[in-house]
């Protein structure tokens, strides 16, 4: 039909325009963005699906970020661990040498500085190793330690003040008299001072031994009691490690029992291991009182900790299986995501030409249903 008011050939015209622009727009948007879905109306259902892929695959990134740093936790705790049990080793070479009948009492002395020392670092490595500014294997001061370390300060400052008397009263006072009492010409009054003088010497001597040894236990109950109110090491309690995007997947490690147990054995190899890496100035007597009884304690502590570095190891290779198979979980679940999301090239780019053309030919058309309106003209002339 003829019509001046309705032109039907050109809305067709304009209504295929406007898809083929439409659809156009669309392949020009996904082929700029590499995206085949750019809004929740391109695909709503696969949108909702990529994103919980890409939740997925984002919280396995993290548990798989998470699983090498416990490993790397545990390898500093083990690694602890290896150099004492290097050090446990020693200290049982020289019990076993201490404990021979050809060892004198100088030769056990010597060994007993040695192990002394040993015994110092041990303390030290398993009291303070830490991995992010956090101890790992320590344990605070118990009741018993706590009471040791008050009384043992308690005693060394009683000493060191009797000593002092002692001194003030003796030969600080004798010393004072003979120099008093110094007379040149008088032998005896010489020899008086010079006696008074190597026994105040002697004092002196002795107050400066008693003075260290009372600053060192003072420090020693400072730091118990400021390990009492603290906090264990990370090794010792229950670890939760986070190996997954849910909640659910967790590796759970508790260590209390085996990390407990290694600190009694080593407390029971010498006077100078404390559970919480501090200092202590004892000179013991493990070698040179009964040498043969240490040797038992040694292996014990040797097992002792062997068995916490077992049991971190297996944990470790757990980790190691679980951060593999994050990985391959990880890579599936974007390939997934990726069949959603991304868009495929060569389709895309042969949608984007036909609707050009398309766009074109509707144009060309729009343009000859304009020329109808004409042809109604001719029938008045």
């Amino acid at each position: 039909m003829l019509s001046l008011h309705t032109n039907n050939a050109a809305l067709s015209a304009q209504n295929a325009i406007s898809r083929n622009q439409s659809s156009l727009s669309t392949s020009m948007t996904r082929l700029s963005t590499g995206y085949r879905i750019n809004s929740a109306m391109d695909d709503a259902a696969g949108l909702q699906i990529a994103t919980r892929l890409k939740a997925q695959t984002s919280g396995m990134a993290m548990a798989m970020r998470n699983t090498q740093n416990g490993i790397s936790m545990m390898q500093t705790a083990e690694g602890a661990l290896g150099e004492s049990s290097n050090i446990l080793v020693r200290m049982k070479d020289l019990a076993t040498q201490a404990a021979d009948a050809a060892s004198t009492a100088k030769d056990k002395s010597a060994m007993q500085s040695e192990y002394d020392a040993l015994a110092k670092e041990l303390s030290n490595i398993v009291g303070n190793t830490s991995f992010g500014g956090t101890k790992l294997l320590n344990k605070k001061a118990d009741a018993a330690e706590m009471g040791t370390a008050v009384l043992g300060a308690a005693t060394a400052a009683s000493t060191l003040a009797t000593a002092q008397e002692t001194h003030d009263d003796g030969a600080e006072a004798d010393y004072t008299t003979a120099l008093a009492t110094l007379d040149a010409d008088d032998p005896a009054t010489v020899v008086a001072l010079e006696t008074a003088t190597q026994a105040r010497n002697a004092s002196l001597k002795n107050l400066a031994a008693l003075t260290s040894a009372s600053t060192a236990a003072a420090a020693y109950s400072a730091a118990a009691t400021a390990s009492s109110a603290g906090t264990d090491g990370t090794m010792v309690g229950s670890l939760d490690f986070q190996i997954g995007a849910s909640t659910a997947e967790k590796m759970n490690l508790d260590m209390t029992a085996t990390v407990t147990a290694l600190h009694s054995a080593l407390r029971g190899t010498s006077t100078n291991y404390n559970s919480f890496g501090a200092s202590l100035a004892n000179v013991g007597t493990e070698l040179t009182d009964n040498a043969s009884a240490t040797i038992d304690k040694l292996q014990s502590a040797i097992d002792a900790v062997g068995e916490v570095r077992s049991t971190l190891g297996a944990a470790s290779n757990r980790l190691e299986h679980v951060s593999t198979n994050l990985a391959n979980v990880s890579a599936n679940t974007q390939s997934a995501s990726g069949r959603i999301m991304d868009v495929d090239f060569a389709t895309e780019s042969a949608n984007m030409t036909s609707n050009q053309m398309l766009l074109q030919a509707g144009t060309a058309m729009l343009k000859q249903s304009n020329s109808l309106s004409s042809m109604v003209m001719s029938l008045l002339q």
